[in-house]
């Protein structure tokens, strides 16, 4: 049967899009998910009451506050309190005491958790893996005057442990009082930080490798790869997005040094190095009454976190990495 060319062929029906559907008015769905939204009213009570009304207090920073004529009363004086931050004295040191600290922070006490996850992960025999854990978790749970008192403990020329250890091992007779030398005080300030926060830190990081498929370890396996391979090329791709993550939240603190932790290691001989933002806002603002300066000095390191964090997430999405928001 011959076919007829001349006619050409019917062109097949288009597909019919599905229908968007319909959006439901903000009173229907607050009513229909009531009981959700009741849920988050104590969350959003805080987050107002206790995070986002107290910002109002930052207007002083713009002007001279007097505690008697109060917020409207006090006059503005714009950025004077920034600009004698910025070109005080005292700037240059403590944004390098900061940022020196931020960055033994970030070499030693954050990537410390990443490894020793790591490490714990690798153990089969689970009643050890718990032990150590549960070892690790306790000095979360300690406040920072007692690590403080610890420390003062182990380091103290006369009786300290680690005082006398560290005399027998260099063979000098000559006792080292390393609480109050400035060359020490970062070295004890991140031994503090690793030992209190490593344990604590690894329960993501663990949470994230037991979300790993199993079936990339045997296909890894099938095909002749060592432990340090499939650790390389399974484990630690698996948990970079979770790294990136906490690498993006770690930013945002690069300023905060801690104030607790600073002031109790603090002392009159070592107070050069050991000065940060978080201690010169106490020392200007409750011990000077100088509030309106310390506010403004506040302001910038908050300012710079939240800069920190938009640019570490920018530069991660740069990376080719997911980001947080």
């Amino acid at each position: 049967m011959a076919t007829d060319l001349a006619t050409p062929p019917k062109a097949a029906p288009k597909a019919k899009k599905p229908k968007r559907a319909d959006k439901v008015p903000l009173g229907t769905a607050v009513l229909r998910y009531r009981w959700l939204y009741l849920m988050l009213l104590p969350g959003v009570a805080y987050f107002v009451i206790f995070k986002y009304l107290p910002m109002y207090g930052v207007t002083i920073a713009f002007q001279d506050y007097l505690p008697f004529l109060g917020y409207s009363g006090s006059p503005w004086v714009g950025l004077k309190h920034f600009e004698q931050l910025f070109s005080g004295p005292d700037f240059a040191r403590l944004l390098a005491n900061t940022l020196i600290l931020a960055a033994l922070h970030i070499m030693f006490v954050f990537t410390a958790p990443v490894i020793v996850a790591l490490m714990l992960n690798e153990l089969r025999v689970n009643i050890l893996k718990r032990s150590i854990q549960s070892l690790i978790y306790i000095p979360h749970f300690l406040s920072w005057t007692i690590v403080a008192a610890l420390t003062y403990v182990l380091f103290a020329a006369d009786f300290g442990v680690i005082a006398a250890w560290m005399r027998d091992l260099l063979g000098d007779t000559n006792k080292v009082d390393y609480m109050a030398q400035e060359q020490w005080f970062r070295e004890i300030v991140i031994l503090q930080q690793l030992w209190k926060m490593t344990g604590w830190g690894t329960i993501i990081y663990l949470a994230a490798l037991a979300g790993v498929d199993p079936n990339l370890y045997e296909a890894a396996r099938m095909d002749g790869a060592s432990r340090f391979r499939q650790l390389w090329h399974v484990t630690l791709p698996a948990i970079r997005p979770t790294v990136v993550v906490m690498a993006i939240l770690a930013s945002g603190n690069l300023l905060d040094s801690g104030f607790e932790q600073i002031w109790l290691m603090t002392t009159s001989l070592n107070r050069e190095v050991a000065e940060v933002f978080d201690t010169y806002v106490y020392y200007a603002g409750v011990q000077n009454g100088n509030f309106s300066y310390s506010t403004a000095v506040g302001l910038f390191k908050g300012v710079a976190g939240v800069i920190l964090i938009f640019g570490s997430n920018w530069l991660a999405k740069r990376m080719g990495q997911r980001g947080l928001f």
